[in-house]
């Protein structure tokens, strides 16, 4: 039960982080994702575009504490922590 709690919260996390990288390049950059996915992959700025993502995971971390469901917190947590590591081997590569 705990287990599913937690890969609950990983999801919405993952989902969070997409919607926010998705929402961050057709609202702001008002370009096609796909196109600038492609090319911030070659210029290397691909870990920048993750992080403004994941910006849009804070507001599923403080539902799920203020709902009291600190196992789904704690998974949105760990998808965060998933993109800090994705983010700091891409700065790397």
């Amino acid at each position: 039960m705990i287990k599913k709690e937690i890969a609950v919260g990983f999801l919405v996390g993952i989902v969070a982080n997409l919607a926010g990288m998705f929402l961050y390049i057709s609202l702001v950059m008002q370009k096609e994702f796909e196109i600038v996915m492609s090319k911030a992959s070659d210029e290397g700025v691909l870990g920048s575009i993750i992080a403004l993502g994941a910006i849009l995971n804070f507001l599923p971390f403080f539902v799920f504490i203020k709902k009291k469901q600190d196992y789904r917190a704690r998974g949105v947590l760990i998808a965060t922590i998933l993109s800090a590591t994705i983010i700091l081997i891409s700065k790397f590569i």
